[in-house]
């Protein structure tokens, strides 16, 4: 399984993702499932994926190496797009085209999901940043001010920090550091989930990433957040008055 987690605010946008996939209890591996599209000072676009395999590497290497647009007849990819809207379409349509090549109806009915989920988060020049996620189907919503926050994989566990701490107004590395939280929290009750974390950070109007790195399991900021962080949830449960029931039974 995975976890991806997309935070658009005011200032820019980041994504955070985890590299664990599994088969089984038996059957873990790393794959990268935050993929970068870029040319500095024209567009920085962020791909995150979750959901079959093969299904999400075909996606990348449509995006990456083009494909045809069938109403058009171009060679279409990632570096083409003239807005983050028909960048998200040409997603959709690369997912739409991946599955066509994977699926077949006997692996389907052998129970194999060819099921994803997508995050593409960026900037187009002459755009503003936007952040949406595309579905199995190819269509895609968009986040907005109002929620704005986007989830991928195993969403539950990593969603009560984003809704009670982060907003549109926050500020670019306070997002960043919500997004990590959000992640450890999940890495914390599913082993499906793992590290090494990919983070990205793109600044509004840069057009290029600010950051864009690998977090392991040595990282000594990592450590610190993960301990700061169930260190301030004891102490804020400590704070919090015992509750006043003892002894009612009605």
């Amino acid at each position: 399984m995975t976890y991806c987690c997309g935070i658009l605010v005011r200032d820019g946008l980041v994504l955070v993702a985890d590299t664990r996939t599994n088969a089984g209890l038996d059957n873990i591996a790393t794959f990268r499932k935050l993929h970068i599209f870029e040319s500095p000072g024209e567009r920085a676009l962020l791909l995150a994926t979750a959901g079959n395999l093969s299904v999400t590497q075909g996606v990348v290497n449509f995006l990456s190496e083009g494909f045809e647009n069938p109403e058009t007849g171009e060679i279409e990819n990632a570096m083409t797009a003239p807005s983050m809207l028909q960048a998200a379409q040409l997603v959709g349509r690369a997912v739409r085209r991946a599955r066509m090549e994977v699926y077949s109806s006997a692996e389907q009915s052998a129970g194999v999901s060819f099921d994803v989920s997508l995050l593409l988060g960026g900037q187009i020049a002459g755009g503003a940043p936007r952040l949406f996620m595309i579905y199995t189907a190819g269509n895609c919503i968009e986040c907005t001010p109002d929620t704005n926050y986007l989830q991928i994989g195993e969403h539950k566990y990593g969603k009560p920090i984003l809704d009670r701490a982060v907003n549109y107004d926050s500020d670019l590395y306070d997002a960043l550091k919500i997004g990590l939280i959000s992640m450890d929290s999940t890495i914390r009750s599913n082993l499906s989930v793992g590290m090494p974390i990919d983070i990205a950070l793109l600044r509004r109007d840069a057009l290029q990433l600010e950051v864009s790195t690998r977090i392991d399991a040595g990282d000594a900021y990592f450590r610190d957040l993960r301990e700061s962080w169930s260190k301030a949830l004891r102490a804020a449960h400590m704070a919090i008055p015992a509750p006043p029931y003892r002894g009612r039974a009605t």
